[in-house]
């Protein structure tokens, strides 16, 4: 695998940090696989991921969203995603397929996108440009919920006492707080995100991870999550794209996976006919990152194999190769 990392300036003159994972250069690239990472982490995490992915001949590009990893740059400025901050995540994760469609032309692209960056991409299924994206692949994500105005309406009050900018524990407390109470007795407040305790301990130990975020960036949060399953915006949703969502059966963000049904019943009653899931038993929130994490990334490689055009699909498809 070969590795490389670039900055590109957007619209409004914020500089993202991308990673470039490539196979070998004897390798013939056969698509793309772009990565949308979740909340409190950085696409760097994604690395081991990318080399299997590189190893069966895809290229994978992945940035630091606003206010997370190098796209911050110093730890003070995790969290704070700036004005229309989520609308702008997307407006970048637009802006790198465009630039890694060119770097690649005439390859399909696929958008994988965890936690957050699900709910970025779950918002992009019905925005304009959708039609870019060969299919979605949507890990550790939720359908529809409730208390989503409370919380807007608390993240409003704090904002006018305390400001755009203030790192808000009350809210952080309210959407991570009970993430723990399945996994008793409790070893660290990440327990939640992975049986594997070494890939828990590397969470805890990384600097760009874990932060608390801002007020503006909870209201705006709750905004996206109340928006992307409203009326308004599923009779825009792209339905001729196909999607595959999994979860851990114990994930606190999928509600032990029941948000994953829920979200599937959604998009097939709108009209979305390729729509699989897989829901994987005892697995919590980062299944790539959990103790059968490579039976899932193989579960990944075969779905994007089954969907890349037919002068695309490899002999063997799923093979992790490093």
């Amino acid at each position: 695998m070969r590795e490389n990392s670039f900055t590109m300036t957007d619209p409004v003159g914020v500089t993202i940090h991308v990673y470039e994972w490539l196979p070998d250069i004897e390798t013939p690239v056969r698509g793309i696989v772009q990565i949308s990472h979740g909340m409190c982490e950085t696409a760097a995490r994604y690395a081991r991921f990318a080399a299997a992915l590189t190893g069966n001949g895809y290229a994978v590009y992945a940035n630091d969203h606003r206010g997370h990893g190098q796209t911050a740059g110093e730890v003070d400025l995790l969290g704070d995603t700036g004005e229309n901050g989520f609308y702008w995540m997307r407006r970048n994760v637009l802006q790198l397929c465009a630039i890694a469609l060119s770097r690649h032309v005439g390859r399909p692209i696929f958008l994988f996108a965890h936690s957050m960056g699900s709910f970025l991409a779950q918002k992009m299924m019905c925005e304009e440009g959708n039609e870019i994206y060969a299919g979605y692949i949507l890990s550790g994500t939720n359908g529809p919920r409730s208390m989503l105005r409370l919380g807007e309406s608390l993240a409003d009050i704090q904002l006018r006492l305390q400001g755009n900018r203030h790192r808000s524990v009350l809210l952080n407390g309210i959407v991570f707080g009970g993430y723990n109470r399945a996994f008793l007795p409790i070893r660290t407040a990440f327990d939640w995100l992975s049986r594997d305790e070494s890939e828990v301990d590397k969470y805890i130990a990384d600097p760009f991870c874990g932060a608390i975020c801002t007020t503006c960036f909870f209201r705006d949060f709750f905004r996206l999550l109340r928006d992307i399953h409203s009326r308004k915006s599923l009779r825009t949703l792209r339905t001729d794209k196909p999607v595959y969502l999994f979860s851990g059966a114990k994930d606190p963000v999928s509600t032990n996976g029941q948000g994953v049904l829920r979200l599937v019943k959604i998009y097939k009653e709108h009209g979305i006919s390729d729509v699989e899931h897989k829901l994987y038993p005892e697995g919590r929130h980062e299944m790539l990152n959990e103790v059968n994490r490579e039976q899932v990334t193989v579960d990944v490689l075969d779905w994007i194999a089954r969907h890349l055009p037919s002068e695309e699909k490899p002999q063997t498809a799923g093979v992790i190769t490093s």
